[in-house]
């Protein structure tokens, strides 16, 4: 996040760059394996959308319901999306307190970090086994590097990432920072 950069514009310029991924995804590879263990690409934006309820609970507040990933990815997560911008553009909700696992914290903190990671990286999961667009923005590799160092062995706590992986050492930057988080970037994409 850039010194001006609020919250709720990061959240409205990460949520863009999955969108534009997640309507680049043709029809017939929704189903296909993502580079998460055991789920399609399907299933991650379903984690994704799950995840962003999942964050307002603390505070009281929900998404109404919409359209499901089953029946229309794209649409489902667009909905998720309008509703979590309204939500942080409002700074009487986005700055609603909780108690969190590290502390103390608010909403708009908590999207602004944890769940600002999961649209960087899950965008990159989404792209990268359905062939599209998984480049991922230097600034953006400048946080998540940063939020790794920030969060040292938590990284690796169950639900967050799993196990680093090897690879070369003249890997370019993104594939070692996606290595960090258990990624095998320097895999091809999934052909249907």
């Amino acid at each position: 996040m850039t010194n001006s950069e609020t919250t709720a514009d990061r959240y409205r310029r990460l949520a863009s760059g999955l969108t534009t991924r997640i309507d680049a995804v043709p029809s017939e590879k929704w189903d296909i394996p993502s580079t998460c263990d055991g789920w399609s690409v399907r299933d991650v934006v379903r984690h994704i959308i799950d995840t962003e309820k999942g964050a307002l609970k603390p505070v009281g507040l929900s998404i109404p319901d919409g359209p499901t990933v089953d029946d229309d990815p794209a649409a489902a997560w667009a909905h998720t999306r309008d509703a979590m911008q309204e939500i942080l553009d409002d700074p009487a909700r986005a700055n609603l307190e909780y108690d969190g696992h590290f502390g103390r914290t608010d909403l708009a903190s908590s999207i602004g970090s944890f769940y600002s990671l999961d649209l960087i990286v899950h965008a990159w999961d989404v792209a990268h086994p359905a062939g599209v667009d998984s480049v991922i923005d230097g600034q953006d590799l400048d946080f998540v590097e940063a939020f790794i160092a920030q969060m040292g062995d938590n990284i690796r706590m169950e639900g967050v990432c799993g196990p680093a992986v090897e690879v070369p050492e003249d890997s370019d930057r993104q594939t070692k920072v996606l290595a960090q988080l258990g990624r095998d970037a320097a895999s091809p994409p999934v052909r249907a």
